[in-house]
């Protein structure tokens, strides 16, 4: 019998009862490209396309801006998997996404000298 905290496509003794290739329609490529750290929100649009039940959890996690990689693991799916469930969403307009911003900023070689002496000491 599922648990209640995890829905109705987990169990408890059995794990995920439907395969994630099913979730995705055996699709293993999102149509939308998004990096991990990409950050997806909601836009307000109701889609206008039947979803399946992750896409609507997915779509509730959105309310407010949340990584691909933080979507994927409160769905407790393989990330390519919710990068497909993302990229219907945004083929629906039902979310947006946003790159992450990355800074050129020259690394200091003297900090990770010392982060790598402290990993080193905890050993």
């Amino acid at each position: 019998m599922p648990a209640p905290q995890d829905g109705p496509l987990l169990d408890d003794a059995a794990g995920r009862l439907i395969r994630p290739y099913t979730i995705s329609n055996g699709r293993t490529r999102p149509s939308t490209a998004f990096d991990l750290l990409s950050l997806i929100m909601a836009t307000g649009i109701e889609p206008d396309v039947p979803l399946g039940p992750e896409h609507t959890i997915a779509l509730g996690l959105c309310e407010g801006p949340m990584s691909v990689a933080e979507i994927a693991a409160h769905l407790r799916l393989p990330a390519v998997v919710a990068k497909v469930i993302l990229a219907d969403l945004a083929a629906c307009g039902a979310v947006t996404a946003h790159a992450p911003a990355f800074h050129d900023m020259p690394t200091d070689r003297s900090l990770l000298e010392a982060v790598l002496d402290g990993l080193r000491r905890q050993l």
